[in-house]
């Protein structure tokens, strides 16, 4: 087994599993796909630590693979079907669109920066994955032409309502992400029931803020 290999086991079995994570398919999902292809070679000895590893550098939309186990969770509230097809919203380089691509019929990521939407590309394809469609576009904007969505996962957290995506729901389609409105920041399930919006807080997190979803600066007098 590749020091690799033992480190994805250790990440189920130290991170994913505690956290109450007991859909097989998660855990299946997070044992296959290799995290450490989706960082820069210099980082990854950081793949499969319980932190969120910055991907981008050298300007302010900073981007993050997220915590292993803040995914494998939000991903387990989303309760993804077979056939469900599911939108991730800024999907960096592109490892949770690759984990939603092991339990959906389809999957379409976007994400706001050209060059990691580039590698979410080339990674996902070296990896086989061909019902994944990445798309360079703003994290607010979603993907409309193609929706609606069964489940949408916000790569990310947000400080704002984000009702563009809401709006590309399915009936009884569900968004999953952190919401960082007040503190502690928390993930919650969003759930579209005959044109209204019910929430559910499914556990506490702080991951972070996802460029196009951050709180606009008031108006100071």
């Amino acid at each position: 087994m590749s020091d690799f290999s033992t480190a994805r086991q250790r990440m189920v079995d130290c991170q994913v599993r505690p956290s109450d994570v007991t859909d097989l398919r998660i855990v299946d999902a997070m044992l296959a796909v290799p995290r450490e292809v989706f960082i820069s070679e210099r980082q990854r000895a950081l793949a499969y630590l319980d932190l969120d590893v910055q991907l981008s550098e050298g300007d302010s939309a900073r981007r993050f693979l997220i915590k292993p186990a803040v995914t494998a969770k939000m991903l387990q509230a989303a309760d993804i079907k077979d056939a469900d097809s599911v939108l991730v919203a800024g999907c960096a380089t592109g490892y949770t669109a690759a984990l939603a691509a092991r339990l959906a019929g389809q999957v379409t990521a976007t994400e706001v920066d050209p060059s990691l939407a580039a590698k979410a590309r080339q990674v996902l394809v070296e990896l086989g994955f061909e019902r994944v469609t990445v798309r360079t576009a703003d994290v607010a904007e979603g993907d409309p032409a193609n929706a609606p969505y069964d489940v949408i996962v916000l790569d990310g957290a947000t400080e704002i309502t984000p009702d563009g995506l809401y709006g590309q729901l399915k009936e009884g389609g569900r968004l999953v992400g952190v919401f960082a409105m007040t503190q502690p920041p928390r993930a919650m399930v969003v759930t579209r029931c005959r044109g209204d919006f019910g929430h559910r807080t499914v556990f506490d997190a702080s991951v972070p803020v996802l460029p196009g979803l951050e709180r606009r600066p008031a108006f100071v007098f």
